[in-house]
């Protein structure tokens, strides 16, 4: 017995509405909505990098060379993502929303910092809300749309690595903040770090 047993109907299917490229009826949601929400991801991405490129370029001090380094990797590795997200956009048919104010829709925020530990902070507290999200966004693709989760899986599993190792890069500078012990997640607990003097949030790590 063939997996597909009637090979004919897809062939049909397939040949049908063509210029839809990679729009299917297996595709379970609305093109459009997902468009819109792939492109929050991507103002978010554009926000990340220009925070990562704004810190490479203004850390300074004794420990400014190793955080130098890692901010790069970052936003490096942030550019890759947005890519990834345009050409999903645009797969679907949609238009990737690079205009200025689209970066209004972004999830995190274009916070500098001053010093490097503030500026780390910033960071970890960008990709912590960026793990939360995306990993919102894969549950509700979950099966409707299995290529946009394996991409967004794909992302976060960068953004968990991201942010666990800007968590130990803080306790290196600022060992005050607390020694992280194991990988971020979205899910997990969380507990209080300082920032900027006040109160704020960092994940609990894996036991």
């Amino acid at each position: 017995m063939r997996f597909i047993e009637d090979v004919d109907k897809v062939r049909t299917s397939a040949r049908q509405r063509v210029s839809e490229g990679a729009v299917t009826p297996a595709l379970q949601v609305d093109s459009d909505r997902t468009c819109a929400i792939l492109n929050e991801a991507l103002a978010t991405e554009l926000i990340c990098i220009l925070r990562y490129q704004f810190h490479y370029h203004m850390a300074a001090g004794i420990h400014s060379a190793a955080v130098k380094d890692e901010f790069k990797e970052h936003w490096a590795a942030e550019q890759h993502h947005a890519d990834m997200i345009a050409e999903r956009v645009r797969q679907l048919g949609g238009k990737p929303d690079f205009a200025p104010e689209a970066l209004r829709k972004s999830h995190t925020e274009y916070n500098e910092g001053h010093s490097l530990e503030e500026m780390i902070t910033e960071d970890l507290i960008a990709e912590r809300i960026v793990i939360i999200t995306y990993a919102e966004m894969i549950r509700y693709f979950g099966q409707k749309d299995p290529t946009t989760r394996r991409m967004l899986e794909e992302i976060l599993a960068d953004e968990e690595e991201h942010a666990d190792d800007l968590a130990d890069l803080l306790y290196s500078i600022s060992p005050s903040t607390g020694k992280p012990t194991e990988r971020l997640t979205a899910t997990e607990a969380v507990k209080p770090i300082r920032r900027n003097g006040a109160r704020t949030r960092k994940a609990t790590r894996r036991k």
